[in-house]
């Protein structure tokens, strides 16, 4: 069964004008790792996740999307300290064409990933559990493939996938000077474990 995950991050004696520089260099680190060079959206979420956004804009994908200073200066124009602000940029990543097909043709698809960047006082202090700044990935599936078949290009593919988000996640922390990260899935299960599992049945 697929999970969602995320990464978070905290920042030592982050401050709250410092967000914006934060976000910036952590979107833009997606270029480099098989993501889009701009943003796809941007919303500014005041309080909690159940009010409506007090901000948001659509640029799109490819040459419609908008430079990420612009939509991270754009967004904090609103900056308060309970609010939180997203961003979503486009990810490529193989996937198989049809599910399950030992004979599947593998495709890079674009996938949206959300970008956030917490307040200090939204949702109570969300971000003492979720970190100054989260990425949510969404579905686990693209990393695990559990219900595909495995041949030779299944294997080199699930591979690049798990590589391209491991390099990712490196260059995150190192280049926005991370003091601390996570990587948690919704259910609990610890995704480490689940690819190490799903890696040995690739060998």
């Amino acid at each position: 069964m697929s999970d969602s995950f995320s990464l978070s991050l905290w920042y030592p004696q982050m401050r709250l004008d410092s967000l914006g520089d934060k976000l910036v260099q952590v979107l833009s680190q997606f270029a480099a790792h098989g993501g889009e060079r701009g943003v796809f959206s941007a919303t500014a979420w005041p309080m909690n996740w159940r009010e409506a956004a007090a901000f948001q804009e659509v640029y799109g994908l490819g040459e419609h999307a908008s430079q990420i200073d612009y939509a991270v200066t754009q967004a904090l124009e609103l900056l308060h300290p309970d609010y939180a602000y997203e961003f979503q940029i486009g990810w490529m990543l193989w996937d198989p064409e049809t599910e399950g097909d030992l004979e599947s043709q593998w495709v890079r698809r674009n996938r949206l990933v959300r970008v956030l960047g917490y307040g200090p006082e939204f949702d109570d202090g969300a971000y003492e559990q979720e970190g100054h700044i989260r990425i949510d990935f969404g579905s686990d599936a693209p990393f695990l493939q559990e219900g595909v078949a495995l041949n030779a290009q299944a294997i080199r593919c699930l591979e690049e996938n798990i590589r391209q988000l491991i390099d990712l996640i490196d260059a995150v922390e190192k280049e926005s000077e991370a003091s601390a990260r996570l990587l948690w899935s919704e259910l609990g299960d610890t995704l480490a474990a689940k690819l190490l599992t799903r890696l040995n049945r690739l060998q």
